[in-house]
């Protein structure tokens, strides 16, 4: 009887998905799962989102998955969930990820019914400091919401989800439509044109839910939406005052400005955040030393339980899908004979490797991307160079992501870039 034994690692090659052990399944998206994984060297925990390149080519997203692979390199900071590894197989392309234990905000608003001022305020700061960084940056990320918020095992919280953040542009006003509804500033939806101003706005609606468990703009049609969030007077509840001070009202009244460069945090340069330091619902923070993680969360989740839904793991068991498994790729494959978007996964999603890369911006980018991708031989789609070198869709992907977007009441179930990209709503470690 004979036994079966693993081939040794090769550590010291590019890194791919046999430095690492599958563990359970904790998220499930358009194209593939959120996996916990432990690298077998380390013994570190991570998040692995993976991405099926099937699925992705067919849903035309091959620009998002691109840039969120190079904007995702950029970043390091300690309330931003980060990229830790990047690379790919002949079936999947994935993402290794800092793992959240703590689940994320719409978990635990659902769960709780709302938050307390306190609790939500100690987010907030941290959300304040992972925007700063953003926007010194030039990125918006574009889909700020309670869900691609996460916490740690300690109540810290991270931003996740970069399927469609983009670099803002000196020069030009963004158009493409793009995020959750619900969540969209004036300028986005009114097609005005937009900086990075959008996600201060995003952050208000995102403070106000946390609090009064509904959202102030409402409408069962994209249509009702767009007006409400143009035109609606910005209300607050009878009772308010029992779970928000005066201090913390004027704070979400300042963000939720239709005048953009009257909104709280929109002055140019660093004044904008200037105005954020200096209103009294934030002030005595210790801005300078808030990366520690030294202040003590008011909320810590509890590890006893599974702070994300366990349904995902039960499909894995089920084997609803083709499970995930470790596959050796290809070796020196004919570029020259790949489908063009193939193609353009392997030579754009390059590997990452936090250990021994050094981040880097791709803004500008050194090349400029104009690349035309198929689906197939009848369905065509152009990914464009941007004035600001990010890639984006055309006009038609974009466009139907607003209409497709969730509207009121209770979160609708997100479509086009949301699924595509599955958020991150994870258990693990910082």
């Amino acid at each position: 009887m004979g036994c079966c034994f693993s081939e040794p690692v090769d550590f010291e090659s590019e890194v791919n998905l046999f430095h690492f052990d599958l563990h359970r399944a904790v998220g499930k998206g358009a194209f593939g799962k959120v996996r916990v994984v432990e690298h077998k060297k380390t013994k570190k925990l991570y998040a692995l989102k993976y991405i099926d390149k099937s699925r992705c080519i067919k849903q035309k997203a091959m620009a998002n998955i691109i840039q969120e692979r190079r904007l995702l390199e950029e970043i390091d900071h300690p309330f931003i969930v980060n990229l830790r590894y990047a690379f790919q197989d002949d079936d999947n392309c994935f993402f290794v990820l800092d793992l959240m234990l703590g689940g994320d905000l719409r978990f635990h608003l659902d769960r709780k019914g709302d938050l307390s001022e306190d609790i939500v305020r100690f987010w907030v700061v941290e959300l304040v400091s992972a925007l700063v960084y953003l926007h010194r940056r030039r990125i918006i990320h574009r889909d700020l919401k309670p869900d691609n918020i996460l916490l740690d095992a300690q109540g810290h919280a991270h931003i996740t989800d970069f399927n469609v953040a983009i670099h803002y542009s000196e020069r030009r006003l963004h158009t493409s439509v793009a995020g959750s509804m619900a969540y969209m500033a004036p300028e986005v939806v009114g097609r005005k044109g937009y900086t990075w101003c959008v996600d201060w706005w995003s952050l208000g609606i995102t403070i106000y839910e946390l609090l009064f468990n509904h959202r102030p703009f409402a409408g069962r049609t994209s249509e009702k939406m767009t007006k409400s969030i143009l035109n609606d007077p910005l209300k607050f509840p009878d009772d308010a005052s029992k779970k928000c001070s005066t201090h913390g009202i004027d704070f979400i009244q300042g963000l939720l400005g239709r005048t953009v460069n009257q909104r709280l945090g929109c002055k140019p340069g660093s004044l904008g955040f200037e105005d954020i330091k200096n209103h009294p619902w934030v002030s005595g923070v210790d801005w300078d030393n808030l990366g520690s993680k030294a202040a003590e969360p008011l909320f810590v989740p509890d590890m006893k339980k599974a702070n994300f839904d366990v349904a995902h793991e039960l499909d894995e068991f089920l084997m609803v899908e083709k499970p995930l498994t470790h596959s050796k790729r290809k070796v020196n494959p004919d570029l020259d004979k790949m489908k063009p978007e193939l193609r353009q996964l392997e030579e754009q999603f390059t590997v990452y490797d936090f250990m021994s890369s050094k981040r880097k911006s791709y803004y500008p980018h050194n090349q400029p991307i104009t690349t035309v991708v198929r689906s197939s031989e009848s369905d065509q789609m152009t990914v464009i160079q941007s004035q600001t070198n990010t890639i984006q869709p055309t006009a038609t992907i974009a466009e139907r992501t607003m209409a497709e977007r969730s509207l009121a009441g209770s979160p609708a179930p997100e479509t086009t870039w949301q699924q595509n990209m599955p958020p991150i709503r994870l258990v693990g470690n910082s």
